[in-house]
């Protein structure tokens, strides 16, 4: 007998496509975690104007030209530091670039307190992330072959003989790679979907929250479900099933565990009350071309990183220094650490990015600073990194 079906009976699953629109395969591997996941196709109906003797609206065709969007939410949850994390894909799809990996190091000297000197070729770039006691940072210099220097110092200083952990950082590029999403349910009858040339338009970061929580949306190719789906649709031809499913254990990293810098490696701020950082790429699909139906491929124009965030106003130097960066429009380098122990650590690192004037927001008992949309700039796919360890 049917029933209801239970909103939380479901897993979802994504991956890069190896050509857009063309379904990519996936393991029990490429499960994660979400709040969820929506996803809207609609056709496009054209104006008619034809003499039709009445009133009445007669219909569309079923081969006008569809539009798809999806919209999914997911939390910062804990890593185990193998391959990538399973929403690994959706990053990569929001900021371009493959991942990299930071080798193991081990320190062999230390020149004031965020610079270092490595046993071996440290094989670092502007950018990339090193882990170590529960805290990642950016090199933001590369010295020579077994010296870097990073964004910030870390609260203890490693010593000759420490170990650097690696961490897994994602980058920018000029193009940027399709995904698809699957959303399988339970029971086995109900209707499951399958998301194929989904692009990332907005990826958008929250803090202190309850959790640190993404959101990732944009257009997409085609949205196939289990109930109509047809041989040769995404170059599939059968619907696919699930994956045999596999342990899959994660706790979610509480929203007020974290660091913020905003400014020199000196400025560290405890007072944020909240922050956001949003990315867009400002996508467009081929979808207005003779022939087809769906989307041909997807198109990025210029991105836009946008930070907003709010301090509590304080009369020490570091804050005051904040506020007339805002006034002259100096760019300043900001970093976020989300979390605070290993395997539970994300590093978001903006080189430079230019503070608006603050708001005074005096309806609480303290007085607040809220900084409004305020963009990162850079030289060449260097407005922002991500980072997890």
């Amino acid at each position: 007998m049917s029933s209801y079906i239970s909103s939380n009976a479901n897993r979802f699953y994504v991956a890069l496509e190896a050509a857009y629109g063309q379904a990519a395969a996936i393991t029990a591997a490429n499960r994660f975690p979400a709040v969820r996941l929506q996803a809207h196709q609609s056709l496009e109906i054209g104006k008619r104007l034809d003499k039709t003797g009445t009133r009445t609206f007669l219909g569309a065709s079923s081969s006008s030209r569809r539009t798809t969007s999806f919209d999914v939410q997911t939390y910062l949850t804990s890593w185990s530091g193998m391959g990538t994390p399973g929403y690994g894909p959706l990053f990569q799809a929001a900021l371009g670039a493959a991942p990299t990996m930071s080798m193991a190091l081990v320190v062999a000297g230390v020149d004031g307190t965020a610079q270092f000197q490595t046993t071996t070729a440290h094989g670092l770039s502007f950018g990339m992330a090193i882990s170590y006691s529960s805290e990642i940072r950016f090199v933001t210099s590369v010295i020579d072959a077994q010296t870097i220097l990073v964004n910030a110092p870390f609260t203890t200083t490693p010593t000759a003989g420490a170990s650097l952990i690696p961490a897994l950082t994602y980058s920018l590029a000029n193009t940027l790679p399709s995904i698809t999403l699957y959303d399988f349910w339970d029971p086995i009858t109900t209707v499951s979907r399958v998301i194929t040339g989904a692009a990332v338009d907005a990826m958008t970061f929250s803090l202190n929250g309850d959790f640190h929580e993404f959101t990732f949306s944009g257009p997409a190719g085609d949205l196939l479900d289990s109930s109509s789906f047809a041989a040769g649709s995404a170059g599939l031809t059968n619907y696919p099933a699930e994956p045999s499913r596999a342990s899959f254990d994660y706790s979610i990293v509480p929203g007020h565990l974290g660091q913020v810098w905003l400014g020199g490696p000196a400025n560290q701020f405890f007072t944020m009350t909240s922050a956001s950082l949003e990315v867009k790429n400002n996508i467009q699909t081929r979808n207005e071309e003779f022939g087809s139906s769906y989307p041909r491929a997807i198109a990025a124009a210029n991105r836009e990183v946008i930070s907003k965030f709010s301090l509590l106003a304080q009369d020490d130097a570091q804050t005051i220094a904040l506020y007339a960066a805002a006034k002259q429009r100096t760019s300043l380098p900001a970093m976020l650490q989300l979390g605070q122990q290993q395997g539970h650590l994300m590093g978001v690192y903006l080189p430079a990015t230019v503070p608006e004037i603050p708001v005074f927001n005096d309806v609480g008992p303290r007085l607040q600073w809220d900084f409004l949309n305020n963009l990162a700039q850079g030289e060449s796919n260097d407005e922002i990194f991500v980072a997890f360890a």
